[in-house]
């Protein structure tokens, strides 16, 4: 029986496609590491050059470690850099995120293929498992209409299309019934979620939160513009993760134009003390370095930022993407400007994340993912991660915590 090894690289959407393909394996076996493959599936990203480079080199390294593997390429990457692998043979197969759910053909195949596909698919396939997890992905949607300057995603991922809900319910419904109780929705853009038919996001949380077993809702990233009063009415509900990722990618207005963002300051800024009243930790993207961010942009940014109540930070230095807007902008950003801006915005993030755990007298609701050096860890509501001590094996297991300590690197309890 042939074996076959998933790299996944990026985002949790590629998580989630992984998962689709592992479920379509059919008499194939997913094997524990490269060296025991028949083939190797390469999920690809391709958000910066970087990334491009980071999958090719797994690629060499893969046919190193198994020379005998028939190495298969999908993914965002294989819109990108497929074409060129496969001409290199580099992989004896391309295929793209439309042709997914064809895996268990592929593998059969003993000649070379490219099979990009297009870019209007959506996934059917129903996942019941989510393996080495303690929380389930969903993706509710793909691709993506926004078109900011920096990002190539909407052009290998397409434009914003959404899950069928019906489908979406039963695999909520199949996994809880499975033993998931945290289930995180992701996409390419997740707040756009029904919006070519009427619907919404903030219908389908409500319609997801009657699934029995159900205990906690996170999602992905949404967008400020995407934060409706529809939304904001279920900021209240229990079963709301009590954290929320809202991209803003700068908070200098000058930026956020040259990044043909929708957002802009004032306004992000009012958005999230709103939502931070109701006792809500906030976490955002933040890109460092783009084109055109002078000394003056940086200090306005930086000194907006530490007025914002932020929890997270996602900070990207930026990285020129091949093939978009920003790619051809001037004036770019020394490396290691870009850097020391960097580590000074993560910096002030984390003094406020810790401020922020310090504040809190509430019991801490943790599902337990594992352990680490005698610690159990898992994230709270607040999608902080908290370290436990016990006596007993706790993974799987929803803890609720009153006995613990806002540690500088994170909170550690014992239970």
């Amino acid at each position: 029986m042939k074996r076959v090894y998933f790299k996944t690289f990026g985002c949790r959407t590629n998580q989630f496609d992984t998962q689709v393909m592992m479920s379509r394996l059919g008499r194939y076996e997913v094997a524990r590491c490269e060296e025991e493959a028949d083939v190797i599936v390469v999920n690809s990203c391709t958000v910066t050059n970087g990334a491009d480079s980071g999958v090719r080199g797994y690629i060499n390294q893969a046919r190193r470690l198994n020379p005998g593997a028939k190495v298969l390429l999908t993914g965002c990457g294989a819109f990108t850099k497929g074409e060129s692998l496969y001409e290199a043979k580099k992989v004896e197969g391309v295929f793209g995120h439309s042709e997914k759910e064809r895996i268990a053909d592929f593998i059969e195949k003993e000649e070379p293929f490219f099979e990009i596909g297009d870019l209007e698919h959506v996934d059917t396939t129903v996942v019941e498992q989510f393996v080495g997890k303690s929380r389930a992905f969903i993706k509710i949607q793909e691709g993506c209409d926004f078109r900011c300057s920096y990002c190539i995603i909407p052009y290998v991922r397409g434009n914003a299309r959404s899950l069928d809900e019906a489908l979406i319910v039963e695999q909520v419904e199949r996994l809880a019934a499975n033993g998931f109780g945290e289930f995180i929705l992701t996409g390419t853009n997740v707040g756009s979620y029904g919006k070519e038919r009427g619907g919404s996001i903030a219908r389908l949380l409500k319609r997801l939160s009657l699934v029995r077993g159900v205990r906690r809702i996170r999602i992905g990233s949404l967008e400020p513009v995407q934060i409706d009063e529809e939304f904001k009415e279920l900021l209240g509900e229990p079963w709301m993760a009590r954290h929320l990722h809202i991209a803003l990618q700068h908070t200098s207005d000058r930026m956020l134009a040259i990044m043909n963002r929708r957002n802009r300051y004032d306004e992000d800024l009012a958005l999230f003390e709103e939502i931070a009243q109701k006792g809500y930790a906030l976490g955002t993207d933040f890109i460092v370095g783009h084109p055109g961010e002078d000394e003056a942009a940086w200090r306005e940014a930086i000194k907006r930022v530490a007025a914002l109540p932020l929890t997270h930070i996602h900070a990207f230095t930026y990285s020129r993407r091949d093939g978009t807007p920003s790619a051809a902008m001037k004036p770019s950003v020394p490396g290691d400007v870009a850097k020391a801006r960097h580590k000074e915005l993560v910096s002030l993030v984390r003094e406020k994340n810790h401020a922020f755990r310090q504040k809190l007298t509430e019991p801490l609701i943790v599902l337990v993912e594992g352990e680490k050096n005698g610690w159990q860890t898992g994230l709270d509501q607040f999608f902080n991660r908290v370290a436990i001590r016990s006596g007993r094996d706790l993974k799987g297991e929803w803890v609720e915590l009153t006995d613990y300590e806002a540690a500088k690197e994170m909170t550690r309890a014992t239970f």
